[in-house]
């Protein structure tokens, strides 16, 4: 291996990723490498890690290379491996088209989370087919300090409890993961989004990501954030027959989701490359424990 690897550095409205191409998953990047990379004082700094590897290279994504050939191997900041991660695959597109692999135009993303479907517009903007919301059945209730509220139950291919509050600083400084309940609702822990009204189907959000802490944005959270919202407002597309379109805040910029009368959520927003250089081998392989 090259005692140099490539690395380059991206945001989506704020939510920002160490992005490192190895189209043969031939990069060992286990969670104690991801933590250090995305260390914001050691490392990089980053709310998560973009390993792009080709779908056929990679023993989670092969059954899905005839349909994507990338394959996005996404981190929390933590070094934990996360279902999906909305900003990050606008990023991830956004990569590839600058590295020349794609063009304006559709493109197929293998994630955990399944194959997801992506536009990149003459405009800028990139639009990501986030799939259909699932909304178990069950209270859940979320607690800061001396607060608490109800929460609802949204899975994007991950898990998120979306509490509606009076004031987005109830949600407190969110260094920690606010604490919910059921136990049992979100067993291997839950993104939380607390949420504002702005306007009509315009919301603010604040969310505590799981294994990263309180990001500038979370693209599922957005969308789990207007499913939450729709339901709320009596605007349930697949019951009203019309899509639902809501614009949502986010502390790092704005972002635009959709939810079709199939279910079918489409999130649009910006993608940005920063910045791009080469890693030392040397200190890579020291913080791989």
């Amino acid at each position: 291996m090259s005692t140099r690897i490539a690395f380059l550095k991206g945001h989506g409205t704020e939510n920002d990723f160490v992005i490192v191409p190895d189209p043969e998953n031939a990069v060992d990047l286990p969670p104690a490498a991801v933590a250090a990379l995305c260390d914001r004082r050691a490392g990089i700094g980053g709310d998560g890690l973009l390993h792009v590897v080709r779908s056929a290279a990679h023993p989670e994504a092969r059954a899905m290379a005839a349909e994507a050939e990338w394959f996005m191997d996404y981190r929390n900041a933590d070094g934990s491996i996360a279902e999906m991660c909305g900003n990050g695959v606008r990023v991830f597109a956004r990569y590839l088209q600058r590295a020349g692999e794609i063009t304006e135009g559709d493109l197929a993303v293998a994630t955990r989370g399944g194959v997801k479907r992506v536009h990149l517009a003459k405009d800028g903007d990139i639009t990501v087919g986030m799939g259909a919301a699932r909304l178990p059945e069950g209270e859940v209730t979320v607690r800061v300090g001396e607060r608490s509220w109800p929460a609802r139950n949204v899975n994007m291919g991950n898990p998120h409890a979306v509490a509606f509050v009076a004031d987005l600083g109830h949600a407190g400084d969110l260094l920690t993961a606010p604490p919910f309940s059921p136990a049992a609702a979100y067993p291997d822990g839950v993104n939380v989004e607390f949420v504002v009204d702005r306007g009509p189907r315009h919301v603010a959000m604040r969310v505590h990501e799981r294994g990263s802490g309180e990001t500038r944005s979370c693209g599922t959270g957005a969308c789990a954030v207007a499913v939450a919202a729709a339901r709320r407002d009596g605007t349930d597309p697949a019951a009203t027959g019309t899509p639902a379109t809501y614009t949502v805040d986010v502390p790092g910029g704005r972002l635009v989701i959709t939810e079709r009368p199939d279910g079918e959520i489409e999130m649009t927003g910006p993608a940005v490359i920063v910045a791009e250089g080469l890693i030392d081998g040397e200190w890579l392989a020291a913080v791989r424990g």
